[in-house]
């Protein structure tokens, strides 16, 4: 027995079956690259006909892909495919790979990449797959990236999502069938749907695997996705809890508990879980940028404000990684700063950084800056400078819309209404405003956030609450409208200090105490300066 297997015994299979951490006593050089700094990796059993040196590595590379680890699995079945040369799967899994986290799909799949693993495809075929299992494995894929050019991506992820189903059904043993076909029925959800058909599908068929196998990574991962919406978030919580510690050595496996975490408003919960992330996160990888920005989302909600600042610079003073996801981070870290402090003159001068990375490729990020500066401009009184940001928001959904990002694409124009809408308030076309802003929020309550994100940078229903309290001068309207944005992101600071003000001078005291409270457990164990603050101690000692 090795060292590293007496280190973790338990990571070894009562049935004798191969689990990952386990290490030969002459390890390859794909071993020495992976297992030397990832042991805890969770428990995968996932059968193919290779040597059987190559099984126990296939189980690692399917442990991170589980958990999202793209490059090291990349790496592990490329040598998987040289160290066992009829070991089809390992082609497969290097296609597997290729694809990147299924949540931010179409937006990483160029054309170019998904021609790419067709070729990966046939490898696999051509190196041999000697099991129908295998080949189902191998033509489920195929059916997502054939005919790129002529079919959408929803009809192609039904396609995929269809035969996943089907290698399941017919291999009623293989529980890795049932995991990944969860994962992509996950996957393949409409935004606008309310019932959360596809994503509570996707829980039922995982929920007694999470019994029965409480250490495989990908169950407790995707479960955490399938529940990754206010009304349900709640059922994730116990996979939350379980994750990090199945997969300790995975970066994505300590960030994902955030996420249920930051749906139910736990913001001390979803720091800790995100520092740990940030600190074992590859420099060249976007995990540790995605960290960052939930971590600065949740400290922002505490009102930790200098952490928040040092939380952003660790990640924007790094090595930049032309990723859709850290993209997405670099823009909202410096937005999410003003804007959730009500610093309208930085919102609105905000630049993006870095200057000279690749903006065009991700207009969805790029909008981000377009949106904070339109509301900062539109708050700062200058409606020529909302309009500009206005036009520029237009433009780039425009983009996405060339790039085929439909759903980027409708967040982009949601965000465009807003800001239109603010510039009538910046007119002193109050009535115009509240009308505009009104029509964006029912627009975005009708759809859900992206998983790239912890949240909207500020709800336009939240947009529209303080325009009703400090531009229409109606606080009982505005407050309906706060704790509308409450029962939706629970512990949101912003909403909560707008919902005590609102009370305040609507007359309802009582309320206006209670929301007090709730601010002061919000942020008022941190060293926070927000006069926000100070007005909910003054209300409490009121009392």
């Amino acid at each position: 027995m090795t060292a590293v297997a007496r280190k973790f015994p338990d990571f070894v299979m009562a049935t004798g079956c191969l689990a990952i951490g386990l290490l030969t006593s002459t390890p390859t050089i794909a071993q020495h690259q992976h297992h030397s700094d990832l042991q805890r990796l969770g428990k995968v059993d996932f059968k193919v006909s290779c040597t059987p040196q190559a099984q126990a590595e296939f189980n690692t590379g399917m442990a991170l892909i589980h958990s999202f680890d793209w490059s090291r699995a990349g790496t592990t079945f490329e040598g998987i495919a040289k160290s066992d040369p009829k070991c089809g799967m390992a082609h497969w899994g290097r296609a597997m790979t290729a694809l990147d986290n299924p949540f931010i799909w179409p937006a990483n799949l160029p054309p170019q990449k998904l021609n790419d693993i067709s070729a990966m495809l046939q490898a696999a075929r051509t190196a041999g797959l000697p099991s129908e299992r295998e080949k189902g494995y191998v033509e489920a894929l195929a059916a997502f990236v054939r005919d790129h050019d002529k079919l959408g991506h929803r009809e192609r992820i039904a396609l995929f999502e269809a035969e996943m189903n089907k290698l399941s059904a017919a291999n009623p043993s293989d529980t890795e069938a049932t995991i990944l076909a969860a994962l992509v029925t996950s996957a393949h959800f409409d935004p606008a749907d309310k019932t959360y058909a596809n994503q509570l599908k996707a829980a039922r068929a995982l929920e007694p695997i999470f019994k029965a196998m409480p250490n495989h990574p990908g169950v407790a991962h995707y479960l955490i996705h399938s529940y990754d919406y206010p009304p349900i978030a709640k059922h994730g919580l116990a996979a939350a809890k379980a994750y990090a510690k199945i997969a300790p050595d995975a970066p994505h496996a300590l960030h994902m508990p955030s996420h249920i975490f930051t749906r139910l408003g736990l913001w001390k919960e979803s720091i800790a879980a995100n520092r740990q992330s940030h600190r074992t996160a590859s420099a060249a990888s976007f995990d540790g940028h995605h960290a960052s920005d939930y971590m600065v989302y949740a400290y922002l909600q505490i009102a930790d404000d200098q952490k928040a600042r040092a939380a952003m610079q660790a990640s924007l003073t790094a090595k930049p990684v032309d990723h859709f996801g850290s993209a997405f981070s670099y823009a909202a870290m410096p937005a999410r700063m003003a804007l959730e402090r009500g610093n309208w003159k930085d919102a609105a001068q905000l630049a993006l950084t870095p200057a000279d990375y690749p903006w065009k490729k991700y207009p969805q990020a790029e909008a981000i800056n377009a949106f904070a500066r339109g509301i900062g401009a539109s708050r700062s009184k200058d409606a020529a400078l909302t309009r500009q940001q206005h036009a520029r928001l237009l433009v780039l959904r425009d983009a996405a819309k060339d790039l085929k990002l439909t759903y980027w694409a409708d967040q982009i124009d949601i965000q465009a209404a807003a800001v239109e809408a603010l510039a009538h308030c910046a007119d002193g076309k109050t009535a115009d405003c509240i009308a505009g802003l009104q029509r964006a929020a029912e627009r975005e309550d009708a759809t859900e956030k992206h998983a790239v994100t912890p949240g909207p940078l500020v709800p336009s229903r939240e947009l529209l609450a303080e325009t009703l309290l400090d531009v229409a001068g109606k606080p009982a309207e505005a407050l309906k409208a706060f704790e509308a944005v409450l029962d939706k992101e629970p512990n949101r600071y912003r909403a909560t200090s707008g919902a005590m003000y609102a009370a305040r001078r609507s007359g309802d005291r009582a309320k206006a105490q209670a929301h007090a409270k709730s601010l002061l457990s919000i942020g008022g164990a941190t060293n926070g300066n927000r006069f926000s603050l100070q007005q909910a101690r003054t209300l409490v000692a009121a009392r």
